[in-house]
Parts: structure tokens; sequence; C-alpha cells
């Protein structure tokens, strides 16, 4: 007698070694995470109230506070979102070989990439920011400067959460990127009169190729991973589909348990960041005095960038061949950091600020004793400054030499200077980020989940295949964070399961194959026009 399955259109029976998903909801473990959550927050408001009351800042009105509120529960809300959207790639893998149960997956998964998240760089989060227009990261405490910041997040958890409830695994890193080019676009727009700037392109540009180039980095790659081991493991067990509900043999969950380790953890440290950069943003803006240096650099260096910022400013100075600027350098300095075009007066201008920039070095000293009314003006001469240096010296290395190696050496000193007193991120930043992206991993990971585990290939995901997208993933992951790029784990990750699936001749399902490509294609226009229209109306607003 022949006996007869029912099959689902992807090649097995549709529960064949289906996991358990819907795992029973625990008083206990709601109350441990709303616990969580709301130490968080206490956590946060308490580190906002010593660091601006130490700082000295005077509330004259409490509308900014107002303003940081919202807008950090904003960003802190873009972070959540981003931690079940796209952390549920990292544990689709070891859930569908049933390497770990659901419900342990995600909270294992949460806890790596709070780890992730806590030991990152801060590369990748002024890389995103370098990517706004320079006049509203200079004036970020404005109402242009606020329209930015929410338009930018809210469009980017709007897209999130809509892909999301689609079930489709988009990319959280391009959303955003998206959204910051939609706000340059508008803001150049809306002030069309006035030469502002807009996106800086070739920061775009490079951030979009590593986006791009990723996830077919990941396909290949996962593939020729896969290929490799069938060639030098010959143990059939690891190319199988899970039998059941049986957990694999207990070497291959080891593998399986830290490559989802590693994803969890690569994606803390990269995806992290953004929400941090941004976090930074809003602090500078209503809290200048508090934020917009680094109060924490240790007295000793203080010493040590009056030192380097002398020795640059005679570096400077031969370059602006005796021409002095009459008036504001900032806007000549603005303008070279928004065209990238040495002309005349881009030494001479840069000269004049270095300057004042020593002047204030030698007046005040520490950071943290500013004053008040100084402070904001102080840090956005510094983030000139810097900008202004990488800027000439990618000019040194793509055209004719601009410096002499000594006078690199003394450049490069010099800048590094500038950036520890600029591009800092205080530890609580970090905690609250951490939490928002660990606890968003443990809600709502089910649908990316089952599109990752169930819809890419036509067969069950097999161990060896789980095993190579994840391991792929987070070293593409972990090097990006290296060079300070934003990457998608979510493109790297799909990108990878398919790619053993074409590797492994198991098919692909063509329609979730469509719609994760209409998702990618979609996402930065969509991006753009969302963040883009909400500027406008926000600009009317503030």
């Amino acid at each position: 007698m022949t006996s007869m399955t029912l099959d689902n259109g992807t090649g097995h029976a549709p529960d064949a070694g289906k996991p358990k998903l819907d795992a029973p909801k625990s008083l206990s473990a709601l109350a441990f995470f709303a616990g969580i959550m709301t130490a968080g927050l206490a956590y946060m408001a308490y580190s906002l109230y010593q660091d601006i009351s130490s700082a000295g800042t005077p509330a004259t009105t409490w509308l900014p506070f107002i303003l940081l509120g919202v807008a950090m529960l904003i960003a802190l809300g873009f972070e959540f979102v981003n931690g079940f959207h796209d952390t549920a790639n990292a544990v689709a893998t070891v859930i569908y070989t049933h390497a770990m149960p659901a419900n342990v997956a995600v909270v294992w998964s949460g806890f790596f990439n709070f780890l992730g998240v806590m030991m990152a760089s801060g590369a990748v989060a002024f890389g995103i920011i370098s990517l706004l227009p320079v006049e509203l990261i200079l004036n970020v405490g404005s109402g242009a400067g606020f329209a930015m910041v929410f338009a930018l997040l809210i469009a980017a958890i709007i897209w999130n959460l809509g892909t999301w409830a689609l079930g489709l695994p988009a990319s959280s890193s391009h959303t955003l990127i998206g959204s910051i080019i939609g706000v340059g676009l508008a803001n150049q727009l809306y002030n069309s009169n006035s030469g502002t700037s807009g996106v800086d392109w070739s920061k775009a540009i490079e951030i979009g190729q590593s986006l791009l180039i990723s996830p077919v980095f990941g396909f290949i790659a996962a593939a020729l991973v896969f290929l490799t081991l069938k060639i030098l493991v010959k143990s059939p067990e690891l190319y199988a589909e899970p039998k059941g509900n049986k957990p694999p043999p207990l070497w291959i969950r080891a593998v399986l348990i830290a490559t989802c380790t590693g994803v969890s953890f690569a994606h803390g440290s990269n995806d992290g960041q953004k929400g941090m950069g941004l976090i930074m943003l809003i602090l500078i803006g209503c809290a200048p005095t508090a934020y917009a240096l680094n109060r924490a650099i240790p007295a000793g260096d203080v010493d040590t960038f009056r030192k380097t910022a002398i020795a640059a400013s005679a570096v400077i100075d031969q370059k602006a061949l005796g021409y002095s600027i009459i008036g504001d350098p900032r806007q000549n300095v603005t303008r070279y950091v928004s065209d990238r075009t040495i002309d005349d007066s881009t030494f001479p201008a840069l000269s004049a600020l270095n300057k004042e920039i020593v002047k204030q070095v030698e007046t005040y000293g520490h950071p943290s004793k500013y004053p008040a009314a100084v402070v904001g003006n102080a840090r956005n001469d510094m983030y000139l400054a810097s900008e202004a240096m990488k800027h000439i010296f990618k000019a040194d290395k793509k055209e004719e030499k601009i410096f002499t190696a000594e006078d690199l050496k003394v450049m490069t000193a010099y800048k590094a200077s500038l950036d520890d007193a600029t591009r800092f991120i205080p530890f609580w930043v970090k905690v609250v980020v951490a939490l928002a992206l660990g606890l968003g991993t443990m809600v709502g990971w089910k649908r990316i989940v089952v599109t990752v585990g169930e819809k890419i290939g036509k067969s069950h995901l097999t161990y060896a295949q789980g095993a190579s997208a994840e391991l792929v993933a987070a070293a593409t992951i972990a090097a990006a964070d290296v060079y300070g790029l934003p990457v998608s784990t979510t493109h790297i990750l799909s990108s990878g399961v398919a790619g053993t699936m074409a590797a492994n001749k198991s098919g692909l399902q063509m329609s979730t194959v469509r719609n994760m490509l209409m998702a990618w294609v979609l996402t930065l226009p969509c991006a753009i026009l969302i963040s883009g229209t909400l500027f406008v109306v926000l600009r009317q607003v503030f």
C-alpha cells in the first residue's frame, strides 16, 4: 500500500521538522522584560539629569528637555524595532535546525546583541552622521536640526514596521541610509536659495556600495563555504535535514550555536552604533553644555591637544601662503566640507579657524571648563576643522601630495585630538541602546524567522547550510565594523541562505526571492520619499 504525503509547494511536508514557534507566554518572563525596560529608561533619565546638572546647564525653558525626551524615546524605538526586524535572521537557522528552542534562541541572541553594542568601537556611529548635511549637524539644536532627527527616525521606523508586518527581511541599515539621504535632499530643496548642502554623495556612494555588494558577497561566499564543507567534512549527518524535532548531534549543535552567537554579536556591534550616533546628535542639540565636548577627557591629554594644535597651525599657516580671511572663516570651511573643492580660500580659512581653536584651548583648558555660551561654537569649530582635514587627507591620497610625510603625521595627530574631543559616546548611551536592541530581539521575531526558515528554499534548511550562512554573515559584519561601514545583517544572512540552497541544488522559492528583491529595491526610494516629506512637514512645525 502506497502512503501519500501532502505537499505545501516547497518540496517537503508542511510540518516535517517544523520548529515550535508559539511558546506559551510566561507572566514572570513578561514581568522581567518590563522590569528591564523600566530600569533602562530610569537609568537613562538619571544619567541625563546627572550629566546636565554637573555641566551647569541653565534651564531657561523646558521645551528643549521635552524635545530631548521625545527624541530619545524615538531613537530607542528605532533600535528596538531594529532588534526584532534584523536579528530574527540570526536566530532563524538555529531554530529551524532545532539547535536551540525558539524562546531560548531569541534570549540568547538578545544577550549577545547587548554585548556587541557594549563592545562597539563607535566608527560606524560617526560614519552615519557624516552623511548628513554639514550645516544641519552644526545647527542640530535649531528647528531644522530637530526636524532632521525626527524625520529620519520616524521614516525608518515606519518602513521597518511595514516590511516586518509583511514578513519581508528588508534592511534597517538600508532604510536608515535612505532616510538620511531623503533629509539631505529635502534640506537642499527647502533651502535652494541659500546654497546649503544636501547629501555627502561620496560617503553615500561608499556606504551604498557596501550595502549593494554585501548581499551578493553573502550569496556567493555562503555557497562557497557550503561546497568547501562538502569537500572537507565527509559527515553525512551535517548535510541532512533535521529528523522531526530532534536536536542535531552535539558537535553540529555547537557549531550552529557558535555561528548564531557570532552573527548576534556582530549585529549588535554594527547596527547598535547607528542609534548611538543619532542619539549623540540629539544630545548635542538639546544639551550642548553637557554633550558638545567630551568632558571625560583625561586632564593630561589637554596639554597634548594644545601642542598638536599649535604644531598643526604651523603646517596650515604654511599652506595659507600668508593670505588671511576677512570676516568669519567658518563659511569658507563649511563650503569646502560641502563641495570638497580646494581653492585659494581653503587653507587661509582653515588657518583662521584653527587659530580660534588654539585660542579656546589656551584660554579654557579642559573641555569641562568651557563656559556654556562658548561650548557649542567650540564644538562646531573642532568638528568643522576635523571634517575639513578628513577630506584634505583624501585629496592628498588621490591627487598630488598636499603634505610632506612629516606634516601629514602632525595633521593626523591633530585630527585625532579633535575627534577625541567631539566624537565620543557616554557609557550610559551604550547601555540604553544595547538594552533597546537586545530587548527588541525578543519581540516580534516570528514573521521574519518564518520567511528565512521556510520560504527561501524549497527544501528544509540543513545543518551545513545554516552554519555556512551564519559564518559568512558574522565575518562580513565584523569586517565592516572594523572599517566603519554599516552593512545589512538581513541582506547578508538571507542571501547567504539562498546561496546555500542554490549550491545544494535544493531550489529557491522564486516568489519569496522576488518579494525580497522588491523590498531591497524599494527600500531606498521609499525611505527617501518618506523622510523627505516628513522633513518638509516638520520644518513648518519647528
